[in-house]
Formats: structure tokens, sequence, C-alpha cells
């Protein structure tokens, strides 16, 4: 006898299609998210995608917590569009993965600055692509060790916070994945503590590693003793355009290798997608004349990957076929407990659905002022 969360349930007694956040915390994970920016939460059509309870139950601001806008001037700090984003998560029970406050790139235009990390939790793209380590202004001043040193004071600062190090052309084997080993490795030497590796997954039509290389990449991060892995930025992209339908259905046929590779790994706890519709995608701006690469094509309309991906999700929840199908037989699982708000369930446990008579409570997770926010109801943010 087949037992289904309550998600899971309510999709095989309807044959609903049901959306991707429900499906994906259905099949164990923690979310399925997206990234957005600011300009775009003045788009009303993006705005109820984005929102829609059941798509995407977790974000990420695609800028504005990067240094050139937290620190415009030197000395001066603004939070704004940083927090416009964190509201807008906290509001609609979204998971918020703060990004990214150690990076080489969009840097203060004041000039060199006299660095510091208070409170920085998310350290991005360190590595060149032959491994070696960028020769940012973070290197070149303080060599190797300013990875460690930005991972201890982030820890000592907040120590709820979930700390990862994230890059592109890590989640396939290389020379870029050794050296990610080695930088977890580092880190550990040093005392400090990592949770994560966030790969990228900025990825080409045709080109997408297969399903067995993207599980030995993140099991061998888990190995390497983080506890967390995750798909932060994925989006797979046309080299050429427009695509033709056998093009978007290899596109399909590569996200659902991504989805099955998260959901056969227990560490990887979501997927972000680099926003999810073609019309706010940063490819054409820096890849001219590739793109088509999300989920959504232009004008909000589900392209095949959403259904490859949503099919993938489906049939890890009911452990049976896709959306499209009904099951007519259904059975909820029962917890014992006293009910009631004396009896929590444990974190991302059931906790309410048809048939259930076990605790109702929601269970507290950890409170992270950072990176990562697990628990969407209890959290709090925190600027330095």
């Amino acid at each position: 006898m087949r037992l289904l969360t309550p998600a899971a349930a309510l999709l095989a007694a309807h044959g609903a299609s049901a959306q991707l956040h429900q499906l994906a915390t259905a099949a164990g994970k923690m979310y399925f998210g997206s990234a957005t920016d600011n300009g775009e939460l003045s788009d009303a059509a993006y705005v109820r995608i984005l929102t829609g309870p059941n798509e995407f139950g977790q974000t990420t601001p695609g800028n504005g917590q990067k240094w050139q806008f937290t620190q415009p001037n030197r000395g001066s700090f603004s939070y704004s569009s940083g927090d416009q984003i964190a509201n807008f998560a906290k509001t609609n029970n979204m998971i918020l993965r703060c990004h990214t406050l150690v990076w080489h790139s969009q840097l203060p235009s004041w000039g060199t600055p006299i660095f510091y990390f208070s409170a920085e939790r998310h350290l991005n793209e360190a590595l060149d692509e032959d491994g070696t380590f960028r020769k940012s202004v973070f290197y070149t001043v303080l060599g190797e060790s300013f990875i460690p040193i930005a991972f201890k004071a982030a820890a000592a600062a907040d120590p709820d916070a979930k700390l990862y190090y994230n890059d592109y052309n890590i989640e396939n084997t290389g020379a870029k994945q050794a050296a990610t080993l080695r930088i977890i490795d580092s880190i550990k030497r040093a005392g400090g503590r990592i949770d994560g590796v966030g790969m990228q997954a900025h990825l080409i039509v045709g080109s997408t590693p297969s399903q067995r290389s993207l599980e030995t990449v993140m099991n061998s991060y888990v190995a390497a003793g983080v506890s967390e892995v995750a798909y932060t930025e994925l989006d797979i992209r046309f080299s050429s355009l427009p695509p033709t339908a056998a093009g978007l259905r290899t596109q399909a046929d590569d996200y659902a290798t991504v989805t099955r590779a998260c959901l056969a790994v227990d560490a990887c706890v979501g997927i972000t997608i680099w926003d999810f519709t073609d019309k706010y995608s940063w490819i054409p701006s820096v890849f001219p004349g590739q793109g088509a690469a999300l989920l959504y094509d232009e004008n909000f309309s589900k392209k095949p990957a959403w259904t490859a991906v949503s099919s993938v999700l489906a049939a890890a929840a009911t452990g049976g076929p896709g959306p499209s199908t009904t099951l007519t037989t259904v059975t909820t699982t029962t917890r014992t407990g006293a009910p009631g708000p004396t009896c929590t369930t444990a974190k991302w446990g059931q906790c309410g659905g048809n048939g259930w008579t076990g605790c109702t409570g929601m269970g507290r997770g950890p409170r992270c002022r950072g990176v990562e926010i697990y628990n969407p109801y209890d959290y709090t943010l925190r600027q330095e």
C-alpha cells in the first residue's frame, strides 16, 4: 500500500497538474525556487506566477545584496534593495537564500576596498576555469587564506547562518570540482565551518552532464564534509536561436536529468532556477544570440521543460507516473502524538492533511539570519 504525503495524495486523487514547489516538497526536498530581481517585482503578471503558493517556495535576490549595492559609497551602507526581496520572501512565506556577500565582481565603484567581513554568509566564484584561484582583490591582498577568513568570520558573526561556497562549472567532474574539494578541506583545516556547496549549473542544451556524473559530484562534496548541496542558479540555454521543437525536447530532457540527480542525492536540498521566465533571463545580455534558457517563455507560457520537471517530481512524490495519471486508492500517513500546540512535528515533517491525526504544530528549525532561511514562518533577518 502506497503512503503519500498530503500534496502527493491531492495530486493522485484528482489527477491535477500540481506545481513545482508542491511536488518537490512532496518528493522530500526542501524547496523548488526561482531567483528574482527588484525591477521585476513591478511586473504584475510575473509576480502572480512567482508568488503562486505552490509554484516557487524559495527565492534568491539576483543583485540587491551584492557589495555594489549594500555599500555604494565608502562608509555608507544601504540595504534597501536587499530588504525589498527579503520582505517579499517573508510576505509570501518563501525561503530566502542571501546572495552574495563575497564575490570578485560587482564591487563598489569607489575603488579597491579596505575590506572586512562582518556577517558575510556566502562566498561566490573564487576559482578560474582551470581550478586555480581567481586573481580577485581578495586573493591579491590576502592570498588563499581569504576563504577560511571569510567563513570563520561569518560563523562568528552569525552562528545560525548556513554557509555555502557557490560557483559555476562545479556541477561536473573536472578541475573546478577538484579545487572546490580543496576549498572545503582548507576551510575545515583552518577551523572554519562550511555547511554546503551551491552548484550554479548554467548549462547548455545538449551538453548537460549525465545523471550519474551529477550525482557523483554531489556525493563527492558530501564526502568532503558538507551536509548540503543545492542547484542554485539553474538555467539551460540554447547556443543559437530560435529553438526548434526538437531542441525544446532536448532541453526538457536536460532539465529532467538535473532534477532526477537532485532527487537521488539526499543531501541535495533543492533547486533554484535563475529566474523562471525567458523575459528576464540574464543570458542574452551576456551571451548574444543565445538564450531561451528557462521554464517559461517570454510570454509566461510553460515550456516542455516545465512539464518534464513537474513529471519527474510527481513521479518521485507519488512513487508512480507523472501528474496526468489518476490513482484512485490513496492512503495518508498517520503519526501518534497528541495534536495541539504542545505537539510539534519534526522539521519538514507532516503536520496536516486529509486523515491526519498526528501533531499539527510546525517544527521549529534553527533560525538563520543569512544565507538559508529554512523555516519560512520563523526567521529573523539581520543586517550588520
